[in-house]
């Protein structure tokens, strides 16, 4: 993969082949078909081939555009929803993020092995939890003083006991606990 800029076409398929690969991933796990991928995105599997030439490259491209999306999501819904509304929001993606990480778990341990990966991804949802919040407390909606760095670690608690498909329910109410502790008497009522 050369780092040039990539044509409007080969851009749109790029970006089309991460989605549908999150889409397999999370649904299949990383063992789907390649070629179904390829199919899905409306491209040959030679564009595929072209942009990721293993199946491990695929998978690391698709978790960190997922994570890069899921960091952008929290300034985005700030601009359309308000504070209160955008944090549980997130949350859920969030949720979904973490339930589709776990269909690539197996080959995500294999190439994102260093610890400068995983603090740098860490920081990245930090600094999106702290946006949030960061706005929640400008409205009066969030109390002061709440550390990122807990509202992820509970997120994170609530994606082990809560991750899978069929619990999505428990995974909001578990949510909805999270705020409680997070949000003010005003922005409950």
């Amino acid at each position: 993969m050369t780092d040039r800029p990539l044509r409007a076409d080969a851009q749109t398929n790029h970006e089309r082949l991460l989605v549908v690969a999150a889409e397999a991933f999370a649904r299949e796990g990383t063992q789907t078909s390649l070629k179904a991928i390829a199919r899905e995105a409306g491209v040959g599997i030679g564009t595929l081939y072209r942009r990721f030439p293993t199946r491990e490259t695929l998978v690391e491209a698709v978790y960190r555009n997922e994570v890069t999306r899921l960091c952008a999501a929290a300034p985005e819904l700030l601009e359309t929803l308000q504070p209160a509304a955008a944090l549980p929001a997130w949350m859920e993606k969030f949720v979904d993020f973490m339930a589709a990480k776990h269909g690539m778990a197996d080959v995500l341990r294999a190439v994102l092995l260093s610890e400068e990966d995983r603090m740098h991804t860490r920081d990245l949802l930090r600094t999106a939890i702290a946006t949030l919040l960061d706005a929640g407390t400008a409205t009066g909606t969030v109390r002061p003083g709440i550390d990122p760095n807990d509202v992820l670690m509970g997120l994170g608690g609530v994606t082990m006991i809560a991750g899978e498909e069929n619990q999505r329910d428990l995974a909001t109410r578990l949510i909805d606990l999270l705020l409680y502790g997070v949000t003010t008497i005003d922005a409950r009522t």
